[in-house]
């Protein structure tokens, strides 16, 4: 019956979509960010929706007469930056190449859905289309997840959809995390009750979710999120201590085995788990600083890397278990430089377009939105920090979410005077008598 349901749903979205591109873009996040299809048994299970989706939406894109230029913007021009320079490193990947190019491939293949979809959405309507999409595609598990930690006392752990970027619960923590910035935004547009109540009860259960995770980074997430989303929202200092209390009260309510792993965190010396990493950390470190420029491609967790730049014997095969030092690891110091500074200018063009909008009645919808984005960036560069989600897709979301709104905000500024002069014309009296 799920299965039935997921083709029924895909397969009659595709003469929408060539009928309304955008529409595509959107069913590309859905798929992508839920993957309903790993929810169902049979025929489902493996289909390739999201190849079906993409090259519909390409098509549709393609004869569009309502497809947009590709947006030259300082977030876009380092996003494609970016994207150039890890083709580049790939070149020069440790690796065996056709290992890499599968990595490298669906690294592009989600790029490639991004920039289609900034040359597809415009205005407030579609990009809260857009937002409301990955809140409902990833929201979802934080309901489940908060109900089940409700349930069970906080006493097991919460896990992602299986085969997709948050399958772990360190990724699933810190994507419904920061989800709930987008859900506050949703709460306080939204002009009907139920709806806001709704998202109130989703994000109380997100919450629990985090906590339920057991993940001592999105721990760390959760507290700069309810500080920044407080400090951002409408009302300061009352959200501030709103949000702070809520979190603190959430806390406990888990369990005495959460409260003594979180404990672990100011003694991480005696945690083997913690200690695992900073020998990864210490291995990617000497790796660069042979290979500076390139990095050593994808998929740093290469047995050969640690038999050359290990810092103990034998040491543990893992993954980055962060985006700073993947990005250095994987593409080196300039690899590195670029994401940062993609980062800086996601923090920097939402400060600038809310301050901008602050005073214009029409974009209080932009201004929140912009401080929000801005929370859910803060909460994914702490809890980053902690988990090898470089190329996990919905940071770069919230940064074309960034870049939409601006161009949505210049281009009705840019017809504001016409819109004026059109109104004086029409109340003249000449006008009038015509």
């Amino acid at each position: 019956m799920r299965s039935l349901l997921v083709f029924t749903i895909v397969f009659a979205s595709l003469p929408v979509i060539l009928y309304r591109p955008y529409i595509g873009a959107v069913m590309w996040v859905w798929v992508s960010m839920m993957n309903p299809h790993r929810l169902t048994f049979g025929a489902a299970y493996s289909f390739p929706f999201a190849m079906v989706i993409a090259i519909t939406t390409l098509l549709a894109w393609i004869v569009s007469k309502d497809r947009k230029p590709f947006p030259v913007t300082p977030i876009s021009a380092l996003m494609l930056a970016f994207v150039a320079w890890m083709s580049i490193t790939s070149l020069f990947a440790l690796q065996p190449f056709a290992d890499v190019v599968d990595v490298l491939i669906s690294v592009l293949k989600t790029q490639l859905m991004l920039f289609v979809t900034m040359m597809l959405i415009r205005g407030r309507r579609q990009i809260d289309v857009l937002i409301w999409t990955i809140v409902v595609s990833i929201g979802y598990f934080g309901i489940k997840g908060g109900v089940w930690t409700v349930l069970t006392g906080g006493a097991n752990r919460v896990w992602g959809p299986p085969g997709s970027w948050i399958e772990g619960n360190n990724e699933l923590g810190l994507a419904l995390a920061m989800l709930i910035p987008f859900m506050y935004y949703l709460a306080q547009m939204s002009g009907r009750r139920m709806v806001r109540y709704a998202l109130w009860g989703t994000m109380a259960a997100c919450a629990m979710a985090v906590l339920g995770t057991h993940s001592r980074g999105d721990l760390l997430a959760a507290v700069a999120g309810a500080f920044f989303l407080g400090v951002k929202s409408r009302r300061p200092w009352v959200m501030t201590i709103v949000f702070a209390a809520a979190l603190s009260a959430a806390a406990l309510f888990m369990p005495d085995n959460w409260t003594e792993r979180m404990e672990t965190i100011e003694t991480y010396q005696q945690d083997a788990s913690a200690m695992s990493r900073l020998q990864t950390w210490h291995m990617i470190w000497n790796m660069v600083l042979h290979r500076p420029i390139v990095g050593a491609g994808f998929d740093l967790a290469n047995p050969v890397l640690y038999q050359l730049y290990g810092v103990v014997p034998n040491q543990q095969v893992l993954g980055p278990h962060s985006i700073y030092m993947q990005a250095l690891g994987e593409h080196g110091f300039v690899g590195l430089a670029l994401y940062l500074a993609l980062g800086v200018a996601v923090w920097w063009r939402s400060g600038r377009l809310a301050a901008r909008c602050k005073d214009l009645p029409e974009f209080a919808w932009v201004v929140l939105l912009m401080r929000m984005s801005q929370v859910s960036l803060v909460i994914f560069a702490v809890g980053g920090a902690f988990l090898g989600l470089l190329h996990y897709d919905l940071p770069y979301y919230v940064a074309a979410i960034v870049v939409l709104t601006h161009l949505t905000v210049a281009q009705s500024l840019r017809e504001a005077p016409a819109r004026a002069r059109s109104t004086a014309v029409a109340a003249t009296p000449e006008a009038s008598r015509v």
